[in-house]
């Protein structure tokens, strides 16, 4: 894939320091911006590789390795979709997306732990409520959930994209399959219902205890109107599962790819008009506007975005190997791949391999810390010109 011209931290670089004047941001979003802005820099520090056959030379920086920076998500990515790939069954699975109204988006931005805890608690209840209800499946089920924050402006639009399988575990530990042979998961009018009860009596508990005061058209608006339930048709098979879990877990809020300008202080960015057959439209905002916008999607330090439930939850793996050994399934055994491993089998760029004579093994032969140039010997090296080209990497 080509390299795109503009980045995100192209933006902080220019326009971080005023956005942050005109709308001031928490401690931990100043780390966020500050790592995206270094991420592959000097600032990180990195090392030197060279060819063990033809002598060329590689200057690596390191990542921020931020789970926020668009730059940083491949390797982990890869890495948590093997993990997931070893827990796939032979079955029909579906996408589910939970939706909370834009009423909610005040307390999101005051709250946002307690608002987004609460959205994945009562979104697993709601499928538990099903799933357990004999009419409907009979059977304890799993699940895989994903928090997005984000609409297509930029905006706060907190919403759950959510992994589900087709059936469960009855009592007597055997798989049983939904209605409908699979095609059909549960009625989404009804778990619309279901979800926005559970979060509401969720939500006044927690208000209650709190001493937070919810205003009554507060209330009265969020009880008024239906909540956004969407199921969509089960999945062709376990690749499909993979495709879309490369697709929705490791995203941000933008990509890079997204960036299309950065002038007179505007950005310009691409945003996917669901409205009119899904057309690719261009939006431009103040650098200080669109810098907000993205903070607003920055995660408390150490809160979980992807989350498993039932027999898919880490706790209860010996369980979920057994049914796949009832299907006719080998567990597989969990593997401990390196980001150079992975870069090689997933990505397709093998980084130990000499990109100039294509047969040497590159060698680190220097490293230096963060905020340090690159080693003098490197710079000899340049200035007689010695030294043909010097590449940059992901070292993640």
């Amino acid at each position: 894939m080509k390299l795109p011209r503009y980045e995100l931290a192209h933006i902080i670089q220019r326009y971080g320091k005023n956005s942050i004047k005109k709308y001031p941001q928490p401690l931990f979003h100043l780390r966020t911006l500050h790592a995206i802005e270094h991420c592959r820099t000097m600032a990180m520090g990195g090392h030197v590789d060279s060819c063990d056959a033809c002598g060329h030379i590689r200057v690596s920086y390191n990542s921020c390795r931020n789970r926020h920076c668009p730059k940083c998500q491949s390797t982990q990515r890869e890495r948590w979709i093997i993990g997931r790939e070893q827990d796939l069954l032979p079955v029909s699975y579906f996408h589910v997306v939970f939706t909370l109204p834009q009423s909610l988006n005040q307390l999101c931005m005051r709250h946002p732990v307690m608002i987004y805890n609460t959205l994945f608690h009562a979104a697993w209840e709601t499928i538990q409520a099903f799933s357990k209800d004999p009419k409907h499946l009979g059977a304890e089920t799993g699940m895989i959930s994903i928090l997005h924050t984000w609409g297509q402006h930029l905006w706060l639009h907190p919403h759950l994209h959510c992994i589900i399988p087709g059936g469960g575990l009855n009592r007597q530990g055997k798989w049983k399959q939904v209605k409908s042979n699979g095609k059909f998961l549960f009625p989404v009018k009804a778990m619309s219902r279901v979800f926005r009860g559970k979060f509401m009596e969720k939500l006044r508990k927690w208000s209650k205890s709190e001493g937070i005061v919810l205003s009554e058209s507060l209330l009265d608006n969020l009880y008024r109107h239906s909540w956004i339930v969407y199921a969509k048709q089960p999945f062709l098979g376990p690749q499909q599962v993979v495709e879309y879990l490369g697709r929705y877990t490791h995203k941000i809020a933008i990509s890079n790819h997204r960036i299309k300008n950065i002038e007179d202080g505007k950005v310009t960015f691409t945003w996917k008009d669901y409205r009119d057959r899904e057309k690719r439209k261009l939006m431009t905002l103040q650098s200080a506007e669109f810098l907000r916008r993205f903070c607003l999607h920055i995660l408390p330090a150490g809160y979980v975005r992807i989350r498993h439930y039932g027999f898919l939850s880490c706790r209860k793996k010996p369980l979920l190997q057994q049914v796949q050994r009832n299907m006719g399934l080998t567990p597989a055994k969990p593997q401990k791949l390196s980001w150079q491993e992975i870069c090689t089998l997933r990505l397709g760029f093998d980084v130990e391999t000499c990109p100039c004579c294509g047969k040497g093994k590159m060698v680190t032969t220097e490293r230096w810390l963060p905020g340090r140039s690159p080693p003098m010997s490197i710079i000899r090296l340049r200035e007689k010109k010695k030294l043909k080209s010097i590449n940059t990497i992901d070292d993640c």
